[in-house]
């Protein structure tokens, strides 16, 4: 009997580790940014779907900072040559006024032109070629990461599988037509600072909104034209790709990183639409390295996290700029751990300041030690403050960082300064504001508390969405009309045109009936008049 029962279980157990291969998928990760932060969103998604039995393969340029033994990475990396680049590149746009965003955009198009070349040129890399000219590569499908990098849709052509984009932002006007999302200018923001969150814009808002989404729009036609060319460039020998206007309609869905119940703005999205903000923060933090845990350890007065991202280096900023921030640091009462890349040549020596060219970022905001947190206010950093509940200084670059940390600052969350004007005495009376007035911990402890209050976790919701995009075949029915809709019929343009005509015919049909009926009515009265007259 023991012996029959232990053999069911042995079938059982195998038909459950057979049923669950079955199950996995084959998908192809396309995340070709060259920024950091972009990476870490992206793999941290992918690597969820390793996690639960599904084979993944992810083209990179950069080397990955998360892995998994699941995970196959095909990297196509800078030379020496386009890593001094890129980094020349960075340093101009630390030095740039970029506080308005609009205007920052359309800088970095040019600023930008190498990473967006190295973008085009991993996409035709032969490694990356041979994923989808080799038959025996079989992927059911891809996930690009997107950073106005439209074109690479292309490659889920060749594979002939569904696509669900990794953003790296919330939902915005980027993103309106490709997914069929409404374009709301009267409350809804076309940049995260123009108005307060859950409050009605005011006139001025609504101007400024109006303007920016139509400068946006600009700057989107500018974007379309120069991925299509791309597009061409990709697969244009490719007589069985579909035109470069086509690209959209084998979106399934779109996962953003952003939590709009809390973070704002309210307001309609399609169901292709799901929000994971926070995918990137740990259940449960890692234990810190030696070094770092020691140092925090030993904090009494607490300690501040500086640190302004992964794509600014400290050889960026102006000496000077340096030299203010070991000032105001190294008299503080509290521990400072300081990213910084150069060991060997740090801004100076302090007891109360631990540098390091690398930091577990999330780890360490996860620490109860930290009080402050002085970031460059990218969108990753401070999701992850937000969710451990850290108030902030910002001192935003370039990007959407001015308008993250406008955002933060109206939110209650901490103050924000240049950093290209940073000078001592701002510096230190800022720190010493957000660490020594409560309001602004209590208030992104509270917003903590709304944050991580969802149905699901972030790390669930990229689970069943993907599986539910496998499940159903790319889940077109996800999909909004609008997106399978040209510009005449998505605008009721055609509409208007019948409806303006027919107003036009009856116009005139009426005017010619009208002058008929006068003149019939009193056309004979002005005929006897002038008879008996004569």
């Amino acid at each position: 009997m023991a012996s029959a029962t232990n053999r069911i279980l042995l079938l059982a157990i195998v038909a459950a580790v057979f049923i669950s291969g079955s199950q996995s998928a084959n998908i192809l990760g396309v995340f070709t940014s060259l920024s950091p932060s972009h990476l870490i969103v992206q793999m941290s998604m992918v690597k969820v779907l390793a996690e639960n039995g599904h084979n993944v393969t992810v083209v990179t340029i950069l080397k990955p900072p998360i892995t998994h033994k699941a995970i196959n990475v095909v990297q196509v990396p800078l030379s020496d040559e386009d890593q001094r680049m890129m980094s020349a590149t960075i340093g101009k746009m630390v030095a740039s006024d970029n506080s308005n965003m609009v205007i920052s955009m359309f800088r970095v198009m040019g600023q930008m032109k190498l990473m967006f070349e190295k973008m085009r040129d991993a996409m035709m890399d032969q490694r990356v070629k041979n994923l989808y000219e080799n038959k025996d590569n079989k992927f059911d499908l891809v996930m690009i990461g997107y950073f106005l990098n439209n074109y690479q849709l292309g490659i889920a052509h060749k594979l002939k599988v569904p696509v669900i984009l990794a953003a790296t932002m919330p939902p915005n006007q980027l993103f309106n037509k490709m997914l069929g999302n409404p374009q709301l200018d009267s409350h809804v923001p076309a940049l995260p600072g123009i108005s307060v969150k859950g409050q009605p814009m005011t006139f001025s808002q609504r101007l400024k909104n109006y303007i920016t989404t139509c400068a946006m729009g600009i700057f989107m036609w500018i974007l379309e034209n120069n991925d299509a060319k791309d597009y061409k460039k990709v697969f244009g020998d490719d007589p069985n790709m579909p035109p470069y206007e086509d690209l959209a309609k084998n979106v399934s869905l779109t996962f953003f990183s952003s939590h709009a119940p809390s973070e704002g703005p309210i307001r309609p999205n399609v169901p292709g639409i799901v929000e994971v903000g926070g995918i990137q923060i740990k259940d449960k933090p890692d234990e810190l390295p030696k070094t770092i845990a020691d140092f925090l350890s030993d904090a009494k007065d607490g300690a501040i996290l500086l640190c302004l991202g992964s794509n600014v280096k400290g050889a960026h900023l102006k000496p000077d700029t340096v030299q203010n921030m070991f000032n105001v640091l190294s008299k503080l009462k509290q521990r400072v751990i300081w990213k910084w890349e150069n060991l060997y040549k740090t801004p100076g020596k302090s007891d109360n300041i631990l540098y390091s060219k690398w930091l577990p970022q999330d780890d360490i905001l996860a620490h109860p030690k930290i009080k402050l947190f002085i970031t460059h206010a990218g969108k990753g950093g401070i999701t992850e403050a937000q969710y451990h509940g850290k108030p902030m200084l910002a001192l935003p670059v370039f990007g959407d960082q001015p308008d993250n940390a406008e955002k933060m600052v109206k939110d209650g969350f901490g103050l924000s300064l240049s950093l290209a004007t940073l000078e001592e005495q701002p510096f230190h009376e800022t720190i010493v504001q957000v660490l020594n007035n409560p309001q602004y911990a209590q208030k992104v402890q509270t917003f903590s508390s709304l944050y991580r209050d969802r149905p699901i976790s972030a790390h669930e919701s990229v689970l069943y969405w993907t599986e539910y995009v496998l499940r159903y075949n790319g889940a077109p029915h996800l999909q909004s009309p609008l997106v399978h809709m040209n510009y005449i019929s998505a605008n009721n343009l055609d509409v208007y045109a019948l409806l303006i005509t027919i107003l036009f015919v009856f116009i005139y049909v009426s005017k010619v009936i009208l002058t008929k009926l006068y003149r019939k009515l009193f056309g004979k009265a002005q005929k006897t008049k002038k008879i008996k007259k004569s």
